[in-house]
C-alpha cells in the first residue's frame, strides 16, 4: 500500500539513472516509486495521503557529516560569543551574564576568537576577573581547541605556575610562569572542564529536542556527531520518549574506545536512526589557537609548529586495533604536517588490512577537516581509500587568518576539489557549533569559496577550489551515506531508499550563486514523515 504521494514537484533524485522526477511514492519510511505524476498518481490507494508540491525544489535530506550534537544543544543556553567583534563586548556579555546568577555558579559561554579583535592578543583571567569576579568563568573558543578561564576557573582545577602541560596540551603562562588564564587543546581545557557541573542526561535531552526543530528548519535529516558518550546517552533518553528524529551516526572517543571494544560494538551496530561509527582521534590542535601541527612553522613564529596532540606511533597502535575490532578511524588533522603522519598512519594500517583480506569499503577510514595538505600528499586520501570529511565554511571564516598564518601554502588549504580530482569521497559538514550548521551556508561557501558579504572577491578565495552544485549536493548527501555504510538507504531518491528529503522555495541548480543564501527550507521530511513544513 502506498502511504503518501508528493505530485507536481521539481526533484532532483542525484540517481544518475532518473536524475528528475516530478512525483514519489512512499511506502511507510521509504520511497516506492519516481517518475512522472500521471505514473505515480495511479499507484494512489484509498488511504493514501497526496500532497501537492506546486512545482517546488525538493533535493534529498542534507546530512552534516562532522557535528558536535550535545555542544550544540548546550549552546543554547550558553553566553553567546561566536565571532564577537572585540574582548570588550566579549566582557560584556560575560557581565551582563553573571549579574542574573548566583555566586560561585559557572559561567559558561563559547564561540570567541581572538582574530576577530584589533589587536588579535590572547585575552587573560585578569580580564575575567574583572566582570566576573565571583564566579567561576569558561569561554570555549571558537575554534574549540582553547579555553579562556578566570582565576576562580583556575583555582577550582588547581592550576598553578607548578602545574605541568598534561601529554597533548598546553597551559599559556606569563613571563614568571603563571598561568594566563589561556588553556590549549584538550588535555589542558578539561583540567578546569571537567569541574562545571554536568547537566543531566534529561536535561540535554530537552536542550537536544529544541535544537532538532532548528535542524529540520535547516534542511537536515542526519548528522555524524563527535561529542563523548554523554551525547549518546542523551540521544537514547530522546528516543526512549518517542521525539528522536534525526538518523545519527555516533563516532567514540579515544578515552571511551577500550570500553566500546570490550563490549564488541562494531562499525554500524545500530540502525537507521542511530549507530556507530568510528574510534575518533586528535593529530593535532587548530588553526586559531596555532596549534595545527605544521611541517614548517607558522609565518612570523619561527619557534612554533603547533601541537601533536596523539602522536604517530599512538595512532597506529590505536587504529590498527580499532580495526581488527571491526571499527575504521576517523582522525582530526588540521596542519600538513598531521594531515602527513595520518596519511602514513592509514598507509601502515591498510597493509595490515589487505593481509588479512579487508576491502577499504570495510573499514571506511576517514580524515576529518584536511584542512591544509602538503602538495606531495593532496593524493593520497584517493589512492588509500581515504573519506576526507571537510567543512566548506571553514574556508570562507578563516582564509584571513590562513593567509597570515600560513603564507604561501594557503594556495593548499580547505580544497575540495583537489579531494574529488584525487578520487577520495568526498563528506561536508559544519563542525557546529564552531560553525553554524545551517546546510545552505556550507552549499554556497563550497560553490563560491565567499563570504556572504562578497569578500575576498567575486572570484573567491582561490577559486580553482570551487565545486559546482552537483557536487556540493553529493557532498551533503552521498557522501555521508557511503561513510555511514548506508549508500544503499540514504542520500538518493529513488525506489528503496528512506523517505528523507528537503522541498526548497527555488532550484539551487538554476538559481546564481548568490541566491543560494536566500533561499528558504520549506519543508523537511524524514522516513516519510514531515518534521518541518510551511507550504500548504
Amino acid at each position: 500500500m502506498i502511504d503518501r504521494i508528493l505530485l507536481n514537484g521539481h526533484i532532483t533524485t542525484l540517481n544518475r539513472a532518473q536524475p528528475q522526477v516530478t512525483a514519489l511514492a512512499i511506502c511507510r519510511d521509504r520511497i516506492a516509486a519516481a517518475g512522472d505524476d500521471d505514473t505515480i498518481r495511479a499507484l494512489a490507494g484509498p488511504g493514501t495521503v497526496i500532497d501537492n508540491l506546486g512545482g517546488r525544489a525538493v533535493i534529498p535530506g542534507l546530512t552534516d557529516a562532522h557535528i558536535h550534537w550535545e555542544g550544540v544543544a548546550h549552546s543554547l543556553r550558553e553566553i553567546d560569543l561566536f565571532e564577537v567583534p572585540s574582548k570588550q563586548e566579549a566582557l560584556r556579555r560575560v557581565a551582563e551574564q553573571a549579574r542574573t546568577v548566583a555566586p560561585g555558579e559557572w559561567l559558561v559561554g563559547r564561540g570567541w576568537t581572538q582574530d576577530f579583535w584589533p589587536d588579535r592578543a590572547f585575552p587573560t583571567a585578569a580580564d575575567l576577573d574583572a566582570v566576573a569576579p565571583n564566579n567561576p568563568v569558561y569561554l570555549m573558543a571558537k575554534s574549540w581547541h582553547a579555553a579562556w578561564v578566570n582565576s576562580d576557573a583556575l583555582k577550582h582545577a588547581g592550576i598553578t605556575a607548578h602545574t605541568p602541560d598534561p601529554a597533548g596540551g598546553s597551559i599559556q603562562r606569563d613571563a614568571s610562569g603563571q598561568p594566563t588564564g589561556l588553556l590549549l587543546e584538550g588535555p589542558a581545557m578539561l583540567l578546569a572542564w571537567n569541574h562545571i557541573p554536568a547537566p543531566t542526561p534529561e536535561e540535554t535531552a530537552d536542550l537536544m529536542r529544541e535544537a532538532q526543530q532548528r535542524a529540520w528548519a535547516a534542511g537536515l535529516t542526519g548528522l555524524h556527531d563527535f561529542d563523548p558518550p554523554s551525547c549518546l546517552i542523551a540521544l537514547q533518553v530522546l528516543r526512549e520518549r518517542g521525539e528522536h528524529g534525526l538518523r545519527v551516526v555516533k563516532n567514540i572517543n579515544v578515552p571511551w574506545i577500550e570500553h566500546a571494544q570490550a563490549l564488541g560494538l562494531r562499525w554500524g551496530f545500530g540502525d537507521h536512526w542511530l549507530r556507530i561509527g568510528g574510534l575518533k582521534i586528535f593529530a593535532d590542535g587548530a588553526l586559531g589557537p596555532r596549534t595545527a601541527h605544521m611541517i614548517e612553522p607558522y609565518e612570523g613564529e619561527p619557534d612554533n609548529t603547533g601541537i601533536a596532540v596523539t602522536d604517530k606511533e599512538e595512532m597506529v597502535e590505536l587504529v590498527s586495533r580499532a580495526s581488527a575490532a571491526g571499527l575504521p578511524s576517523t582522525i582530526h588533522a588540521i596542519g600538513d604536517r598531521a594531515v602527513h603522519d595520518v596519511l602514513d598512519v592509514y598507509e601502515a594500517v591498510r597493509a595490515e588490512e589487505a593481509a588479512a583480506g579487508i576491502p577499504h569499503s570495510a573499514r571506511r577510514h576517514r580524515i576529518e577537516h584536511v584542512q591544509l595538505i602538503h602538495p606531495d600528499d593532496a593524493g593520497r586520501l584517493g589512492q588509500l581509500g581515504i573519506i576526507a570529511s571537510m567543512q566548506p565554511i571553514h574556508a570562507t571564516s578563516d582564509w584571513e587568518m590562513a593567509e597570515r598564518y600560513w603564507g604561501p601554502r594557503a594556495k593548499w588549504s580547505y580544497n575540495w576539489r583537489t579531494q574529488i580530482d584525487a578520487g577520495a569521497v568526498l563528506a561536508f559538514g559544519s563542525d557546529a557549533p564552531v560553525e553554524p550548521f545551517e546546510p545552505l551556508k556550507g552549499i554556497y561557501a563550497a560553490v563560491t569559496r565567499r563570504r556572504p558579504d562578497g569578500s575576498p572577491g567575486p572570484d573567491g578565495w582561490y577559486p580553482d577550489g570551487r565545486l559546482d552544485m552537483d557536487m556540493t549536493l553529493r557532498g551533503f548527501t552521498q557522501g555521508p551515506a557511503y561513510a555511514a555504510g548506508l549508500e544503499h538507504d540514504l542520500g538518493t531518491l529513488a525506489p528503496g531508499f528512506l523517505a528523507d528529503l528537503v522541498v526548497l522555495d527555488r532550484d539551487l541548480y538554476a538559481v546564481p550563486p548568490d541566491e543560494i543564501l536566500a533561499t528558504q527550507v520549506l519543508g523537511t521530511m524524514v522516513g516519510g514523515a514531515w518534521k518541518h513544513r510551511t507550504f500548504g
